[in-house]
């Protein structure tokens, strides 16, 4: 062993310190901030005056938070079955296809745009006397006079096709990483004898592929739990709180209500709740690559 790798070895700790104290200040530190005033009834001015289990209390009788809990499942369901399942799909149609490339472009163009943006555009146009139901009424078609974005769960439907239309694109192009990223002899193996199509993908490519799939599953995951930016930008959790989720909770309680200490504590919901998904969704992955 040489002497320099020796002393890095001996000082590695010192190495990655500088990165540790940063993580630390900006992530773990205001999480348990947060945590403590979960416990605590603050307005933000006055000093917080600790109050037990009151607010998590509270959180089991919260009628507005059962919807927004209700609504933030119906978010991690769609964010993981459309967005994901449709950019599996346009990545596998587009994969072997001449100038695909372009045939992606498309869908790869509304990731460029933020969350608020595509929440003022989308907002405009699902309005009652917006451009979706303008367009339905010219057509002659039926559902010309439909409140998209006032009738709950109706609006967190809308809202979820709406992510779906920006995050499509930013899935299709993992997969197709993923897809470049499969050696070529197991799938000319399986064709020479006689596997294409749906068996081709489902018994050699999709296997294949379970990196990335892990990584564009948990990504949505997370997503999903966490979305704030479109809901609030097109519905504000309303009408009557009707489409709130719970990071939209959380916002609307801290810096609208100024109830820190039960906002924090919707807080540490969210964060639990995600951290536990993400978990188990992570052993039960880990567990199949074992089990294979």
């Amino acid at each position: 062993m040489s002497k320099g790798f020796a002393l890095y070895g001996r000082f590695r700790h010192v190495y990655v310190s500088p990165a540790l104290v940063f993580v630390a200040v900006l992530l773990y530190l205001p999480f348990l901030w947060t945590a403590y005033l979960s416990f605590t009834t603050y307005d933000g001015l006055a000093s917080p005056v600790f109050t037990g289990l009151d607010n998590y209390r509270r959180l089991f009788e919260d009628d507005a938070l059962l919807t927004s809990v209700r609504n933030t499942l119906l978010w991690v369901v769609g964010t993981v079955v459309l967005p994901v399942g449709l950019g599996l799909l346009v990545a596998v149609l587009s994969y072997d296809l001449r100038r695909g490339s372009w045939f992606r472009l498309p869908f790869l163009l509304p990731y460029a745009m933020s969350g608020a943006g595509l929440g003022v555009i989308w907002g405009f146009i699902l309005q009652p006397d917006g451009m979706a139901n303008q367009i339905l009424t010219f057509l002659g078609m039926p559902g010309g006079d439909t409140a998209f974005l006032q009738d709950g769960p109706r609006n967190t439907f809308a809202m979820i096709v709406v992510w779906t239309w920006q995050q499509l694109g930013v899935n299709m192009l993992l997969f197709v990483v993923g897809l470049q990223s499969i050696p070529k002899a197991p799938i000319e193996a399986a064709r020479i004898d006689g596997a294409s199509g749906w068996r081709l993908f489902r018994h050699v490519i999709w296997p294949l592929m379970r990196p990335i799939t892990t990584v564009v599953f948990g990504l949505a995951l997370v997503a999903g739990l966490k979305n704030f930016d479109i809901v609030w930008v097109m519905t504000q959790g309303g009408p009557g709180r009707s489409s709130e989720t719970l990071a939209v909770t959380m916002y609307r309680d801290v810096f609208v209500a100024d109830e820190y200490g039960y906002g924090s504590a919707v807080a540490v919901l969210l964060t639990t709740v995600t951290g536990l998904a993400s978990y188990v969704y992570l052993r039960r992955q880990a567990g199949r690559e074992e089990a294979r």
